[in-house]
């Protein structure tokens, strides 16, 4: 009888070792997070730079729910059925910003395959309750596939976000063992629809994760499938083990190598690329100056 064994994860390298700010505004970030009784993608998939965002007073708000319909290697959302969508829970998040007085504000979701849209409407509900509070707030969409629904798409696309967001997470090869229920070439799918429905009037973006054990080359494959899906923002960064029941770290990949990526995808034309061990999809989101590129 086999028997499965956890092993310890891996010592940190000195690069991807953090020190924990002492600001006050970590404390106001958490306390208007509770007030509000909002969900973030910071805390529940554990990301290592949530002490540093939230000091600096920025967040990225999960709506539709902290449970997922789907069980992704990487992930560190829990799966369950879900709850019911709170019909406020737009409101709240449009309220949230507005008093952290953001510029640039990310809404994700965590998959609701439970739902025939997806959770598409509520975005839509989400991003017009957003931008009547905060006319001038630049919007980013972090979604789930929507299992490739032409309406779920359109339905999000009709409130205007100015960044559509879908992280094709890993390389081909590996997207099978990654992602649960997900396929790499609906991802793709999904962001040539954005850029073919919307042109120049919407930024497409999408982020892999490095350190599962793909090669360079697949990283570079899979950079070429995005810029053929119209792929304008691209993220790289480390892989990290949320859990000792999640997938193992391969491999911890040097900042330089970060680096000769990024000037690889800078080569290929997207107009902004983030790469580097820490980044996340959302992390330093708001660098990229959507009105001086549309300019």
């Amino acid at each position: 009888m086999m028997t499965t064994e956890l092993k310890s994860r891996p010592r940190l390298p000195d690069w991807l070792r953090i020190k924990l700010p002492t600001s006050d505004s970590f404390a106001h970030t958490r306390s208007l997070l509770d007030e509000l009784k909002l969900h973030t993608v910071c805390e529940s998939a554990k990301c290592p730079n949530h002490w540093e965002c939230w000091s600096k007073g920025t967040a990225t708000f999960m709506i539709a729910g902290d449970r997922c319909t789907r069980a992704c290697g990487f992930c560190a959302v829990t799966t369950a059925k879900p709850l019911p969508l709170e019909a406020d829970e737009p409101l709240r998040v449009a309220e949230a910003t507005r008093r952290m007085r953001l510029k640039h504000v990310v809404i994700t979701a965590v998959a609701r395959d439970d739902m025939a849209d997806g959770g598409a409407e509520h975005f839509r509900q989400t991003i017009e309750a957003v931008r009547k509070l905060n006319p001038n707030i630049v919007i980013e969409v972090l979604v789930p596939d929507f299992q490739d629904s032409d309406a779920a798409i359109e339905n999000v696309l009709t409130a205007n976000p100015h960044i559509f967001n879908h992280n094709l997470e890993t390389v081909r090869r590996l997207t099978p063992e990654v992602r649960h229920r997900a396929t790499y070439d609906r991802s793709l799918s999904v962001l040539t629809k954005v850029k073919t429905r919307r042109g120049k009037n919407i930024y497409t973006k999408s982020g892999l994760m490095l350190g599962l054990g793909e090669t360079d080359n697949e990283v570079v494959v899979a950079m070429e499938d995005l810029r053929a899906a119209g792929c304008d923002i691209l993220t790289l960064g480390q892989y990290l083990q949320p859990t000792l029941k999640h997938l193992p770290v391969v491999e911890f990949i040097a900042p330089e190598q970060f680096d000769a990526l990024g000037r690889v995808a800078r080569s290929m034309g997207f107009v902004h690329v983030a790469s580097g061990p820490m980044v996340r999809s959302s992390y330093h989101a708001d660098e990229f100056n959507v009105p001086a590129i549309q300019g």
